[in-house]
Protein backbone atom coordinates (compact mmCIF):
# COMPACT_ATOMS: atom_id res chain seq x y z
CA UNK A 1 0.00 0.00 0.00
CA UNK A 2 2.86 2.42 0.80
CA UNK A 3 4.40 1.78 -2.63
CA UNK A 4 1.07 2.57 -4.30
CA UNK A 5 0.75 5.84 -2.39
CA UNK A 6 4.32 6.80 -3.29
CA UNK A 7 3.52 6.21 -6.96
CA UNK A 8 0.49 8.52 -6.70
CA UNK A 9 2.68 11.30 -5.28
CA UNK A 10 5.13 10.95 -8.17
CA UNK A 11 2.28 11.15 -10.70
CA UNK A 12 0.93 14.39 -9.25
CA UNK A 13 4.41 15.93 -9.13
CA UNK A 14 4.71 15.47 -12.90
CA UNK A 15 1.33 16.57 -14.18
CA UNK A 16 1.56 17.55 -17.86
CA UNK A 17 -0.63 20.65 -17.53
CA UNK A 18 1.66 22.53 -15.16
CA UNK A 19 2.69 25.90 -16.66
CA UNK A 20 6.03 27.60 -16.17
CA UNK A 21 6.09 31.28 -15.21
CA UNK A 22 7.79 32.11 -18.53
CA UNK A 23 4.74 30.84 -20.45
CA UNK A 24 2.39 33.37 -18.80
CA UNK A 25 2.36 37.10 -19.61
CA UNK A 26 0.55 40.13 -18.29
CA UNK A 27 2.02 40.46 -14.81
CA UNK A 28 0.95 43.40 -12.68
CA UNK A 29 3.66 46.02 -13.14
CA UNK A 30 3.88 49.40 -11.40
CA UNK A 31 2.24 51.26 -14.30
CA UNK A 32 -0.77 48.90 -14.35
CA UNK A 33 -1.19 49.14 -10.60
CA UNK A 34 -1.10 52.93 -10.80
CA UNK A 35 -3.79 52.87 -13.51
CA UNK A 36 -5.95 50.64 -11.33
CA UNK A 37 -5.54 53.06 -8.42
CA UNK A 38 -6.58 55.96 -10.61
CA UNK A 39 -9.63 54.05 -11.89
CA UNK A 40 -11.09 54.12 -8.39
CA UNK A 41 -12.07 57.76 -8.17
CA UNK A 42 -11.61 59.26 -4.73
CA UNK A 43 -14.92 61.00 -4.08
CA UNK A 44 -17.24 61.52 -1.10
CA UNK A 45 -19.63 58.95 -2.60
CA UNK A 46 -16.94 56.29 -3.02
CA UNK A 47 -15.50 57.00 0.40
CA UNK A 48 -18.92 56.53 1.97
CA UNK A 49 -19.45 53.31 -0.02
CA UNK A 50 -16.02 51.99 0.99
CA UNK A 51 -16.77 52.69 4.64
CA UNK A 52 -20.14 50.93 4.40
CA UNK A 53 -19.07 47.90 2.36
CA UNK A 54 -15.84 47.26 4.25
CA UNK A 55 -17.56 47.24 7.65
CA UNK A 56 -20.87 45.48 6.93
CA UNK A 57 -22.45 42.40 5.42
CA UNK A 58 -22.59 42.98 1.64
CA UNK A 59 -25.83 41.06 1.31
CA UNK A 60 -27.57 43.24 3.89
CA UNK A 61 -26.34 46.40 2.21
CA UNK A 62 -27.67 45.18 -1.16
CA UNK A 63 -31.21 44.38 0.03
CA UNK A 64 -33.58 46.24 -2.28
CA UNK A 65 -35.75 48.62 -0.29
CA UNK A 66 -37.86 49.25 -3.38
CA UNK A 67 -38.70 45.54 -3.62
CA UNK A 68 -39.64 45.09 0.05
CA UNK A 69 -43.17 43.85 0.52
CA UNK A 70 -43.92 43.39 -3.17
CA UNK A 71 -44.09 39.59 -2.97
CA UNK A 72 -46.65 38.02 -0.63
CA UNK A 73 -47.30 34.38 0.23
CA UNK A 74 -50.85 33.94 -1.06
CA UNK A 75 -51.62 31.41 -3.81
CA UNK A 76 -54.63 30.65 -5.94
CA UNK A 77 -53.86 26.93 -6.12
CA UNK A 78 -52.00 24.81 -3.59
CA UNK A 79 -51.41 21.11 -3.01
CA UNK A 80 -52.83 19.87 0.32
CA UNK A 81 -49.66 19.70 2.39
CA UNK A 82 -48.85 20.27 6.05
CA UNK A 83 -45.81 19.83 8.26
CA UNK A 84 -42.27 21.08 7.71
CA UNK A 85 -39.18 18.86 7.92
CA UNK A 86 -35.61 19.78 8.81
CA UNK A 87 -32.54 18.18 7.24
CA UNK A 88 -30.31 20.15 9.64
CA UNK A 89 -26.57 19.98 8.86
CA UNK A 90 -26.76 17.34 6.16
CA UNK A 91 -26.86 17.18 2.39
CA UNK A 92 -29.97 14.99 2.26
CA UNK A 93 -32.33 17.52 0.70
CA UNK A 94 -32.91 15.13 -2.23
CA UNK A 95 -34.24 12.51 0.21
CA UNK A 96 -36.39 15.00 2.09
CA UNK A 97 -37.75 16.37 -1.17
CA UNK A 98 -38.58 12.96 -2.60
CA UNK A 99 -40.26 11.84 0.62
CA UNK A 100 -42.09 15.16 1.00
CA UNK A 101 -43.72 14.69 -2.41
CA UNK A 102 -45.09 11.32 -1.21
CA UNK A 103 -46.04 12.40 2.31
CA UNK A 104 -49.30 14.17 1.30
CA UNK A 105 -50.57 10.89 -0.16
CA UNK A 106 -50.27 9.20 3.25
CA UNK A 107 -51.77 12.15 5.12
CA UNK A 108 -54.77 12.27 2.82
CA UNK A 109 -55.29 8.49 2.73
CA UNK A 110 -55.34 8.16 6.52
CA UNK A 111 -56.61 11.66 7.46
CA UNK A 112 -53.42 12.55 9.37
CA UNK A 113 -52.45 15.96 10.69
CA UNK A 114 -48.83 14.93 10.84
CA UNK A 115 -46.67 12.27 9.22
CA UNK A 116 -43.00 11.90 8.37
CA UNK A 117 -41.00 9.18 6.67
CA UNK A 118 -37.64 8.04 8.01
CA UNK A 119 -34.94 9.72 5.96
CA UNK A 120 -32.26 7.85 7.93
CA UNK A 121 -33.54 4.46 6.73
CA UNK A 122 -33.13 5.26 3.04
CA UNK A 123 -29.95 7.24 3.69
CA UNK A 124 -28.31 4.15 5.23
CA UNK A 125 -28.98 2.04 2.14
CA UNK A 126 -28.03 4.87 -0.21
CA UNK A 127 -24.61 5.17 1.41
CA UNK A 128 -23.96 1.42 1.39
CA UNK A 129 -25.04 1.15 -2.25
CA UNK A 130 -22.86 4.10 -3.26
CA UNK A 131 -19.88 2.46 -1.57
CA UNK A 132 -20.51 -0.77 -3.47
CA UNK A 133 -20.84 1.17 -6.74
CA UNK A 134 -17.56 2.98 -6.09
CA UNK A 135 -15.69 -0.27 -5.54
CA UNK A 136 -17.20 -1.83 -8.65
CA UNK A 137 -16.25 1.15 -10.82
CA UNK A 138 -12.75 1.19 -9.29
CA UNK A 139 -12.34 -2.45 -10.33
CA UNK A 140 -13.79 -1.84 -13.80
CA UNK A 141 -11.38 1.07 -14.43
CA UNK A 142 -8.32 -0.58 -12.86
CA UNK A 143 -6.60 -0.74 -16.26
CA UNK A 144 -6.68 3.05 -16.53
CA UNK A 145 -4.01 5.23 -14.84
CA UNK A 146 -4.88 7.24 -11.77
CA UNK A 147 -4.61 10.48 -13.75
CA UNK A 148 -7.20 9.32 -16.28
CA UNK A 149 -10.03 11.83 -16.05
CA UNK A 150 -12.67 9.23 -15.24
CA UNK A 151 -10.56 7.61 -12.50
CA UNK A 152 -9.58 11.01 -11.17
CA UNK A 153 -13.26 11.97 -10.96
CA UNK A 154 -14.04 8.69 -9.18
CA UNK A 155 -11.47 9.22 -6.43
CA UNK A 156 -12.46 12.85 -6.00
CA UNK A 157 -16.09 11.77 -5.54
CA UNK A 158 -16.11 8.32 -3.91
CA UNK A 159 -19.28 9.00 -1.93
CA UNK A 160 -21.43 11.89 -0.73
CA UNK A 161 -24.67 12.55 1.09
CA UNK A 162 -26.17 14.44 -1.87
CA UNK A 163 -28.31 12.97 -4.61
CA UNK A 164 -31.21 13.57 -6.97
CA UNK A 165 -34.51 12.01 -8.06
CA UNK A 166 -33.09 8.89 -9.72
CA UNK A 167 -31.09 7.93 -6.64
CA UNK A 168 -34.23 8.49 -4.55
CA UNK A 169 -36.49 6.41 -6.78
CA UNK A 170 -34.04 3.50 -7.08
CA UNK A 171 -33.36 3.26 -3.35
CA UNK A 172 -37.09 3.34 -2.55
CA UNK A 173 -37.92 0.75 -5.19
CA UNK A 174 -35.29 -1.62 -3.80
CA UNK A 175 -35.58 -1.09 -0.05
CA UNK A 176 -39.03 0.40 0.51
CA UNK A 177 -39.94 3.03 3.09
CA UNK A 178 -40.52 3.21 6.83
CA UNK A 179 -42.12 5.88 9.08
CA UNK A 180 -39.80 8.10 11.10
CA UNK A 181 -40.71 6.20 14.27
CA UNK A 182 -39.20 2.99 12.85
CA UNK A 183 -35.74 4.51 12.33
CA UNK A 184 -35.42 8.01 13.82
CA UNK A 185 -32.68 10.48 12.97
CA UNK A 186 -29.38 10.27 14.82
CA UNK A 187 -26.81 12.94 15.54
CA UNK A 188 -24.73 11.68 12.60
CA UNK A 189 -27.65 11.63 10.14
CA UNK A 190 -28.37 15.26 11.00
CA UNK A 191 -24.68 16.24 11.04
CA UNK A 192 -23.15 14.21 8.22
CA UNK A 193 -19.82 16.01 7.67
CA UNK A 194 -17.56 13.83 9.84
CA UNK A 195 -19.15 10.52 8.86
CA UNK A 196 -18.97 11.47 5.18
CA UNK A 197 -15.33 12.46 5.50
CA UNK A 198 -14.44 9.13 7.12
CA UNK A 199 -16.38 7.18 4.50
CA UNK A 200 -14.50 8.98 1.72
CA UNK A 201 -11.18 8.32 3.42
CA UNK A 202 -11.87 4.62 3.84
CA UNK A 203 -13.23 4.21 0.30
CA UNK A 204 -10.22 5.91 -1.27
CA UNK A 205 -7.98 3.56 0.66
CA UNK A 206 -10.09 0.59 -0.42
CA UNK A 207 -10.19 1.88 -3.99
CA UNK A 208 -6.42 1.76 -4.29
CA UNK A 209 -6.39 -1.81 -3.00
CA UNK A 210 -9.27 -2.96 -5.19
CA UNK A 211 -7.35 -1.79 -8.27
CA UNK A 212 -4.53 -4.11 -7.26
CA UNK A 213 -7.01 -6.91 -6.54
CA UNK A 214 -8.48 -6.49 -10.02
CA UNK A 215 -5.07 -7.15 -11.61
CA UNK A 216 -4.10 -9.96 -9.24
CA UNK A 217 -4.24 -13.69 -9.93
CA UNK A 218 -6.98 -14.12 -7.35
CA UNK A 219 -10.04 -16.05 -8.47
CA UNK A 220 -13.21 -14.08 -9.18
CA UNK A 221 -14.74 -15.59 -6.05
CA UNK A 222 -11.75 -14.46 -3.95
CA UNK A 223 -12.03 -10.95 -5.41
CA UNK A 224 -15.71 -10.83 -4.48
CA UNK A 225 -14.94 -12.01 -0.95
CA UNK A 226 -12.33 -9.26 -0.54
CA UNK A 227 -14.72 -6.62 -1.84
CA UNK A 228 -17.41 -7.77 0.59
CA UNK A 229 -14.91 -7.58 3.44
CA UNK A 230 -14.38 -3.94 2.50
CA UNK A 231 -18.13 -3.36 2.43
CA UNK A 232 -18.36 -4.85 5.91
CA UNK A 233 -16.12 -2.01 7.12
CA UNK A 234 -18.42 0.54 5.47
CA UNK A 235 -21.46 -1.19 6.98
CA UNK A 236 -19.86 -0.94 10.43
CA UNK A 237 -19.32 2.81 10.08
CA UNK A 238 -22.92 3.26 8.94
CA UNK A 239 -24.45 1.02 11.61
CA UNK A 240 -22.54 2.73 14.42
CA UNK A 241 -23.46 6.17 13.06
CA UNK A 242 -27.06 5.64 11.93
CA UNK A 243 -28.22 2.44 13.63
CA UNK A 244 -29.19 -0.70 11.74
CA UNK A 245 -32.21 -0.51 9.41
CA UNK A 246 -35.24 -2.50 10.62
CA UNK A 247 -36.25 -5.62 8.72
CA UNK A 248 -39.74 -5.38 10.21
CA UNK A 249 -41.57 -2.79 12.30
CA UNK A 250 -44.98 -1.93 13.73
CA UNK A 251 -46.92 1.17 12.66
CA UNK A 252 -49.77 2.82 14.52
CA UNK A 253 -51.27 6.28 13.97
CA UNK A 254 -53.85 8.78 15.24
CA UNK A 255 -56.03 10.52 12.64
CA UNK A 256 -57.51 14.03 12.62
CA UNK A 257 -60.56 12.83 14.59
CA UNK A 258 -58.37 11.48 17.37
CA UNK A 259 -59.02 7.84 16.45
CA UNK A 260 -56.09 5.52 17.11
CA UNK A 261 -55.47 2.70 14.67
CA UNK A 262 -54.43 -0.85 15.45
CA UNK A 263 -50.69 -1.55 15.36
CA UNK A 264 -49.82 -3.39 12.14
CA UNK A 265 -46.53 -5.12 11.33
CA UNK A 266 -44.81 -4.32 8.03
CA UNK A 267 -41.58 -4.94 6.22
CA UNK A 268 -40.26 -1.77 4.56
CA UNK A 269 -41.21 -3.08 1.12
CA UNK A 270 -44.72 -3.96 2.31
CA UNK A 271 -45.11 -0.49 3.81
CA UNK A 272 -44.19 1.14 0.52
CA UNK A 273 -46.37 -1.14 -1.60
CA UNK A 274 -49.44 -1.12 0.66
CA UNK A 275 -49.38 2.36 2.20
CA UNK A 276 -47.99 4.37 -0.71
CA UNK A 277 -48.75 2.29 -3.78
CA UNK A 278 -47.19 4.78 -6.20
CA UNK A 279 -45.08 3.61 -9.14
CA UNK A 280 -42.04 5.88 -9.17
CA UNK A 281 -41.28 4.74 -12.71
CA UNK A 282 -44.24 6.88 -13.82
CA UNK A 283 -42.25 10.04 -13.08
CA UNK A 284 -39.95 11.84 -15.51
CA UNK A 285 -37.17 14.31 -14.80
CA UNK A 286 -37.28 17.48 -16.88
CA UNK A 287 -34.49 20.03 -17.06
CA UNK A 288 -33.98 23.49 -18.51
CA UNK A 289 -30.35 23.61 -19.62
CA UNK A 290 -29.97 26.21 -22.41
CA UNK A 291 -26.39 25.04 -23.02
CA UNK A 292 -27.69 21.80 -24.56
CA UNK A 293 -30.22 21.08 -27.30
CA UNK A 294 -33.84 21.10 -26.24
CA UNK A 295 -36.27 18.24 -26.90
CA UNK A 296 -33.49 15.71 -26.39
CA UNK A 297 -32.98 12.87 -23.89
CA UNK A 298 -29.76 12.93 -21.86
CA UNK A 299 -28.10 10.47 -19.48
CA UNK A 300 -25.30 11.10 -16.98
CA UNK A 301 -22.70 8.36 -16.68
CA UNK A 302 -22.22 6.87 -13.20
CA UNK A 303 -24.84 9.20 -11.72
CA UNK A 304 -26.68 6.59 -9.69
CA UNK A 305 -26.36 4.80 -6.36
CA UNK A 306 -27.07 1.18 -7.33
CA UNK A 307 -24.79 -0.97 -9.47
CA UNK A 308 -27.92 -2.34 -11.13
CA UNK A 309 -29.71 1.01 -11.04
CA UNK A 310 -30.42 3.45 -13.82
CA UNK A 311 -28.16 6.36 -14.66
CA UNK A 312 -29.80 9.72 -14.21
CA UNK A 313 -31.93 10.48 -17.31
CA UNK A 314 -33.77 13.67 -18.15
CA UNK A 315 -35.54 15.45 -20.98
CA UNK A 316 -34.17 18.91 -21.73
CA UNK A 317 -37.05 21.33 -22.34
CA UNK A 318 -37.58 25.09 -22.52
CA UNK A 319 -38.69 26.44 -19.16
CA UNK A 320 -42.09 27.63 -20.43
CA UNK A 321 -43.08 24.09 -21.37
CA UNK A 322 -41.92 22.77 -18.00
CA UNK A 323 -44.08 25.36 -16.24
CA UNK A 324 -47.14 24.23 -18.21
CA UNK A 325 -46.74 20.69 -16.89
CA UNK A 326 -46.01 21.93 -13.36
CA UNK A 327 -49.23 23.95 -13.29
CA UNK A 328 -51.24 20.87 -14.33
CA UNK A 329 -49.68 18.80 -11.53
CA UNK A 330 -50.53 21.38 -8.85
CA UNK A 331 -54.10 21.71 -10.12
CA UNK A 332 -54.34 17.92 -9.76
CA UNK A 333 -53.13 18.23 -6.12
CA UNK A 334 -49.78 16.51 -6.72
CA UNK A 335 -46.52 17.97 -5.39
CA UNK A 336 -43.33 17.72 -7.45
CA UNK A 337 -39.61 17.23 -6.90
CA UNK A 338 -38.00 20.58 -7.75
CA UNK A 339 -34.35 21.60 -7.70
CA UNK A 340 -32.67 24.94 -8.25
CA UNK A 341 -29.78 27.25 -7.47
CA UNK A 342 -31.33 28.23 -4.14
CA UNK A 343 -28.63 30.63 -2.95
CA UNK A 344 -29.14 33.11 -5.79
CA UNK A 345 -31.20 36.14 -4.72
CA UNK A 346 -32.63 34.29 -1.69
CA UNK A 347 -34.01 36.41 1.13
CA UNK A 348 -34.41 33.71 3.74
CA UNK A 349 -35.80 36.13 6.33
CA UNK A 350 -38.74 37.05 4.11
CA UNK A 351 -38.93 33.60 2.51
CA UNK A 352 -38.65 34.90 -1.06
CA UNK A 353 -36.68 33.96 -4.17
CA UNK A 354 -36.80 37.04 -6.39
CA UNK A 355 -34.29 38.34 -8.95
CA UNK A 356 -34.95 41.83 -7.53
CA UNK A 357 -34.21 40.99 -3.89
CA UNK A 358 -30.64 42.37 -3.96
CA UNK A 359 -29.12 45.31 -5.86
CA UNK A 360 -25.48 44.22 -6.13
CA UNK A 361 -25.09 46.15 -9.41
CA UNK A 362 -26.14 49.41 -7.80
CA UNK A 363 -24.07 48.83 -4.67
CA UNK A 364 -20.82 48.29 -6.58
CA UNK A 365 -21.63 50.52 -9.55
CA UNK A 366 -21.11 47.83 -12.17
CA UNK A 367 -23.08 45.10 -13.94
CA UNK A 368 -23.20 41.36 -13.22
CA UNK A 369 -24.49 40.51 -16.68
CA UNK A 370 -24.36 36.76 -17.38
CA UNK A 371 -27.51 35.02 -18.55
CA UNK A 372 -28.50 31.48 -17.51
CA UNK A 373 -26.51 29.84 -20.30
CA UNK A 374 -23.33 31.73 -19.45
CA UNK A 375 -23.73 31.03 -15.74
CA UNK A 376 -23.94 27.29 -16.40
CA UNK A 377 -20.97 27.25 -18.77
CA UNK A 378 -18.76 29.07 -16.25
CA UNK A 379 -19.89 27.05 -13.20
CA UNK A 380 -21.46 30.20 -11.72
CA UNK A 381 -24.85 28.51 -11.44
CA UNK A 382 -26.17 25.00 -11.12
CA UNK A 383 -28.61 22.95 -9.10
CA UNK A 384 -27.70 23.08 -5.42
CA UNK A 385 -30.86 22.24 -3.50
CA UNK A 386 -34.05 20.21 -3.81
CA UNK A 387 -37.50 21.18 -2.51
CA UNK A 388 -41.11 20.22 -3.17
CA UNK A 389 -43.06 22.45 -5.55
CA UNK A 390 -46.52 22.78 -3.99
CA UNK A 391 -48.33 25.93 -5.17
CA UNK A 392 -48.89 28.34 -8.04
CA UNK A 393 -50.60 31.72 -8.23
CA UNK A 394 -52.67 32.06 -11.41
CA UNK A 395 -53.83 35.60 -12.19
CA UNK A 396 -57.26 36.43 -13.71
CA UNK A 397 -55.74 36.68 -17.19
CA UNK A 398 -54.32 33.15 -16.88
CA UNK A 399 -50.70 34.20 -16.38
CA UNK A 400 -48.57 33.13 -13.40
CA UNK A 401 -46.61 35.49 -11.17
CA UNK A 402 -45.24 33.21 -8.42
CA UNK A 403 -44.83 29.67 -7.10
CA UNK A 404 -44.35 28.11 -3.65
CA UNK A 405 -41.78 25.59 -2.43
CA UNK A 406 -41.90 23.39 0.67
CA UNK A 407 -38.37 23.49 2.07
CA UNK A 408 -36.57 21.19 4.52
CA UNK A 409 -34.72 23.76 6.63
CA UNK A 410 -37.21 23.79 9.51
CA UNK A 411 -40.27 25.93 10.21
CA UNK A 412 -38.15 28.86 11.49
CA UNK A 413 -36.64 29.52 8.04
CA UNK A 414 -38.47 31.44 5.33
CA UNK A 415 -42.24 31.83 5.57
CA UNK A 416 -42.89 29.17 8.24
CA UNK A 417 -40.72 26.73 6.31
CA UNK A 418 -41.90 27.68 2.80
CA UNK A 419 -40.26 29.79 0.09
CA UNK A 420 -42.10 31.88 -2.49
CA UNK A 421 -40.36 32.33 -5.84
CA UNK A 422 -41.36 34.73 -8.55
CA UNK A 423 -42.04 33.43 -12.03
CA UNK A 424 -38.97 35.29 -13.29
CA UNK A 425 -36.78 33.61 -10.66
CA UNK A 426 -38.21 30.24 -11.80
CA UNK A 427 -36.97 31.04 -15.33
CA UNK A 428 -33.47 31.95 -14.22
CA UNK A 429 -32.63 29.46 -11.48
CA UNK A 430 -34.86 26.38 -11.83
CA UNK A 431 -32.96 23.39 -13.23
CA UNK A 432 -34.81 20.14 -12.53
CA UNK A 433 -38.43 19.17 -12.08
CA UNK A 434 -39.85 15.66 -11.73
CA UNK A 435 -43.42 15.25 -12.99
CA UNK A 436 -45.86 12.39 -13.34
CA UNK A 437 -46.32 11.34 -16.97
CA UNK A 438 -50.06 12.05 -16.59
CA UNK A 439 -49.40 15.79 -16.79
CA UNK A 440 -47.15 15.70 -19.86
CA UNK A 441 -48.15 15.72 -23.52
CA UNK A 442 -47.60 12.85 -25.96
CA UNK A 443 -45.01 14.81 -27.93
CA UNK A 444 -42.77 15.22 -24.89
CA UNK A 445 -43.22 11.62 -23.76
CA UNK A 446 -42.10 10.52 -27.23
CA UNK A 447 -38.66 11.94 -26.43
CA UNK A 448 -38.20 9.13 -23.88
CA UNK A 449 -37.88 6.73 -26.84
CA UNK A 450 -34.74 8.48 -28.10
CA UNK A 451 -31.26 7.05 -27.62
CA UNK A 452 -29.98 9.12 -24.73
CA UNK A 453 -26.97 11.39 -25.23
CA UNK A 454 -24.41 10.14 -22.68
CA UNK A 455 -22.83 12.93 -20.63
CA UNK A 456 -19.71 12.60 -18.46
CA UNK A 457 -20.15 12.71 -14.67
CA UNK A 458 -18.21 15.98 -14.52
CA UNK A 459 -20.67 17.88 -16.70
CA UNK A 460 -21.10 21.37 -15.16
CA UNK A 461 -24.80 20.83 -14.43
CA UNK A 462 -24.49 17.69 -12.38
CA UNK A 463 -23.48 18.38 -8.82
CA UNK A 464 -25.76 16.52 -6.41
CA UNK A 465 -28.38 18.46 -4.49
CA UNK A 466 -27.60 19.08 -0.86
Amino acid sequence: MKKVLATICVIFLHLPWQLNAQELQGSLDDQTIQQLRESFIQSPENTALMNAVSHNDIKKLAVSRENDGKVNHYFSNRVEVSGITNQKKSGRCWLYTGLNTLRPLVQKKYALNEFEFSQTYNFFWDQLEKANLFLEIAMATADKPLDDRKVEWLFKNPIGDGGQWTTFADIVNKYGLVPASAMPNTFQSENTATMSRLLRRKLREQGLEIRLVAHSRMSEQAKLIRKNQMLAEIYRILALSLGEPPEQFSWQYKNKDGEISEAVAFTPKQFYDEIIGVDLNDYVMLMDDPVKKYDRLYEVEFDRNLVEGANWRYINLPVEKIKEFAKKSILANEAMYFSCDVGKQLNVQHGTLDVNNYDYDELFGLTFGMDKKARIRTYESGSTHGMALVAVNILPDGSVDKWQLENSWGADKGDKGYLTMTDQWFDEYMFRLVINKNYMDAETLKILEQDAVLLPPWDPMFADEE
